[in-house]
């Protein structure tokens, strides 16, 4: 099993050793949404790097978890367990939430 946590502190480290951003919150978000867009493209036009345009999208997120003190893997395992006790229907030919996650 990956561990995400130490996976978010080696990225960490990565940036402060190569002198990136590691401050600039807006900047990784911008940062975020252009490896998104190049992950799209990729698989839009057939790339043999997709795979490595989503491993980018990981890294950045993996890496503004870090700076933000977010604990990635446990709000992933959080997010699929809520996700999990959700329902959904088919309401005018659209997947609608009929029921919410209760704890």
């Amino acid at each position: 099993m990956v561990d995400l946590k130490e996976l978010q502190k080696q990225v960490y480290q990565n940036k402060v050793e190569k002198g990136f951003n590691v401050t600039d919150i807006n900047k990784e978000f911008c940062l975020i949404y252009g490896e998104v867009s190049e992950a799209y493209e990729a698989w839009k036009k057939k790339k043999d790097d997709l795979g490595e345009e989503l491993a980018d999208v990981t890294i950045y997120l993996l890496g503004l978890s870090e700076i933000l003190g977010i604990n990635l893997e446990d709000e992933v395992k959080r997010k699929i367990y809520k996700n999990s006790k959700r329902e959904y229907k088919v309401i005018n030919g659209v997947n609608t939430r009929v029921k919410e996650y209760e704890e």
